[in-house]
């Protein structure tokens, strides 16, 4: 846990701080004097009677009792000290700069343990090791650059990478991005990110704390606590923003059936993050565009009005803005015209508003006074204003400035002349102004944005499922796949509609089977894992005599043990199916059959728990929604139906978790039901 000892220390001892600031434990030093540390610091160097006019102590034994304790020296000396400061000192947090920890090998895993194992007895808190610190407003204990303003309004910002921590910021800071406090924890021995923010929750005060959290993770071994508390935070009126790094899935093993293989730990992320509500990014500018997003209200509708002296960037924006979902609609009528009569000759007030390269900051002020009072169509504005470097332009932003302030519409200000207008646009940020350089890459962030989903709070399926019944089964399963009877009572166990179905091994038997089932039908070879790929699979048999054919054939199939037969169903093919991913837990995966699972992977990933209504509302996101709607006058798919079945295989697997892969390929889907035709269940234990 995070202790006052680390966030509002009252002293601070900088081990193996040093007079060379080009080295981490002299330039932590120099940023604590600079940052003006109100407590008493100190610094344990053997060397040294003061190091940059701080007094330093030769040995451990002659420090005074401290709060806080940084280390900048080499990993094989850290445990021993750790252990004597925590018995002996009363310190109770550390940050370990020191590298050479269990990033490096199993001996610096085992020193790593070691420091963890004697803070975690005195209840401390550890960052580190291999990190670049922390910045707050009490302290800046942290040796790399750049050192931000820092504002409560600005972002809590919490790494997993220091240098990544330090890059995010170069770009965010000439934007006029502020940050609140920044976290890297390095190697997260005891505190990662997913508890750094869990600190955020447990003492968020909406009256003092920033209201947006950005996170760069590289390993998320805390999915449930990410979860828990990200979703917390933007309940409670934060704003989320993260980027998950390692996104590959070419490690994954392979997997034997189709959510196996469509599944991936990059899916699970985006599905965690979905469920929590946080906006997922993709790289640095992109983290940046949503932060400063982040620092103006939200926006509340999709209609935006372009304000810009400059045709080709009005042009762009307004593809970027219709092609994320957002309008940027037509203005007309008598206010459109008044507003025309006081702009120069030539100018447009159609949306984009384009006022022409000779337009004035008196003149922007009128178009922003009307689009926020005579258009009320209109949610929300983007400036775009730069400049050829013929005058200077500092009237225009602090115009800009002073509109952004007062207008109830969000005003997203676009300043392309980061080089012509240098000066112009430090004064815009040292003023406390956020601005973006380049137009797309704002719609991109502004539209992600305004699509993101909220949180949601998925309670276990409530309907009535027969637990008995399931653990009976899975308590005398073997790992492997389920035979099909046992497939069917599992899915009978939790109320998902399916085909009748017979599994016969021999044709004596094959008669009353094809009785029961009747024609036409369809015979799946039973044993193989891909039937279609081994020619075990028939469809429309119209006959005993073909059924009896098509039987002799299948059993002549390598590895098959029988056949089954189901009646020949229509409707539009559907697909859901469970992948067990580590740590996260289940993933549910959902969409069309066929050609668009096989080719196209147009599947919605949810993590388990699940509901109807979210499996609806991800509906709507697949791209093959239309023709679950129906399409071109065919008969569309019951999605109440559709999404009670998903539902269902949530309930299944909270039941079941061994279950470790499990396919409905296909479902097959009508206006009045929605049946599992093939249904495949991998157990592990």
């Amino acid at each position: 846990m995070i202790n006052s000892q680390l966030t509002h220390p009252q002293s601070i001892v900088v081990i193996g701080g040093s007079n060379d600031i080009q080295k981490p434990g002299g330039k932590i030093l120099k940023n604590l004097i600079d940052g003006k540390f109100p407590g008493e610091l100190m610094v344990l160097n053997p060397k040294e009677i003061q190091v940059q006019g701080i007094k330093s102590y030769k040995t451990p034994s002659e420090l005074p009792n401290v709060d806080l304790a940084i280390v900048a020296i080499a990993a094989k000396y850290t445990p021993e000290l750790v252990e004597f400061l925590t018995e002996n000192k009363n310190t109770r947090a550390f940050i370990i700069l020191s590298a050479g920890y269990s990033e490096e090998s199993h001996e610096g895993k085992l020193l790593e343990d070691r420091v963890v194992a004697a803070v975690n007895k005195v209840d401390g808190t550890l960052i580190g090791p291999n990190c670049v610190g922390i910045l707050t407003p009490q302290h800046q204990s942290i040796f790399t650059m750049p050192i931000p303003r820092l504002s409560a309004k600005g972002c809590d910002f919490i790494s997993g990478s220091g240098a990544t921590a330090c890059f995010i910021m170069e770009v965010g800071i000439p934007n006029g991005l502020q940050f609140a406090n920044v976290y890297s924890v390095g190697n997260s021995a005891q505190l990662g990110v997913e508890d750094i923010l869990k600190h955020m929750d447990e003492h968020y005060d909406d009256k003092k704390d920033s209201h947006v959290k950005l996170l760069y993770l590289e390993n998320i071994d805390k999915p449930e606590l990410l979860l828990k508390h990200a979703a917390s935070l933007i309940k409670k009126g934060c704003r989320i923003a993260a980027i998950k790094a390692g996104s590959s899935d070419a490690g994954s093993r392979a997997a034997s059936s189709h959510t196996g293989a469509l599944a991936s730990p990059d899916g699970a992320v985006d599905a965690l993050f979905k469920k929590a509500g946080i906006v997922r990014c993709y790289g640095r500018e992109d983290m940046i565009s949503v932060a400063s997003v982040f620092m103006y209200p939200e926006l509340k509708g999709k209609n935006i009005a372009i304000i810009t002296h400059a045709g080709g960037p009005a042009v762009m924006l307004t593809d970027a803005l219709s092609n994320g979902g957002l309008e940027v609609p037509n203005i007309t009528g008598s206010k459109a015209d008044k507003l025309q009569s006081q702009l120069f000759p030539g100018s447009s007030v159609g949306n984009p508003i384009d006022f022409l390269a000779t337009g004035t900051a008196e003149q922007l002020g009128i178009i922003i006074d009307a689009v926020e009072h005579d258009f009320p169509n209109i949610d929300a504005m983007i400036v775009i204003f730069g400049t050829p470097g013929l005058a200077p332009i500092y009237d225009v932003y602090s115009l800009l400035f002073d509109k952004m302030s007062s207008s109830k519409k969000p005003i997203y200000p676009v300043l392309p002349s980061i080089l012509t207008a240098a000066a112009e646009v430090k004064a815009f940020v040292d003023g406390g102004g956020v601005f973006f350089p380049d137009e797309v890459i704002l719609a991109n962030a502004l539209t992600r944005i305004y699509y993101a989903p909220k949180p949601v709070t998925s309670q276990p399926y409530n309907q009535s499922v027969d637990k008995a019944a399931i653990r009976k089964v899975i308590a005398r399963a073997e790992n492997g796949y389920l035979s099909p009877e046992k497939v069917q009572q599992l899915l009978d166990a939790v109320g998902i509609s399916r085909a009748v179905e017979k599994v016969v091994s021999d044709t004596s038997n094959l008669s009353a089977a094809v009785a029961e089932v009747g024609f036409p039908l369809v015979m799946k070879v039973v044993g193989p894992v891909h039937k279609s790929d081994v020619g075990g699979v028939t469809l429309n048999i119209q006959s005993l005599e073909k059924a009896i054919s098509e039987m002799n054939r299948m059993m002549k199939i390598e590895q098959a043990t029988g056949v089954l037969l189901q009646p020949m169903l229509g409707g539009t093919e559907l697909f859901a199916g469970v992948k067990k991913q580590d740590k996260f837990g289940h993933m549910i995966l959902f969409g069309l059959g066929g050609i668009f699972i096989e080719v196209l992977k147009d599947v919605q990933s949810l993590l388990v728990p699940v509901t109807e209504s979210e499996v609806l509302d991800a509906m709507k996101e697949l791209s093959a929604y239309q023709l679950i709607q129906g399409a071109r006058g065919q008969e569309g798919v019951n999605q109440e139906l559709f999404a009670q079945a998903v539902a269902r295989l949530s309930a299944l697997v909270e039941v079941a978790p061994e279950i470790a892969e499990l396919d409905l390929n296909p479902l097959l889907g009508t206006a009045k039901s929605v049946i599992a035709v093939d249904a495949r269940i991998r157990i592990e234990k």
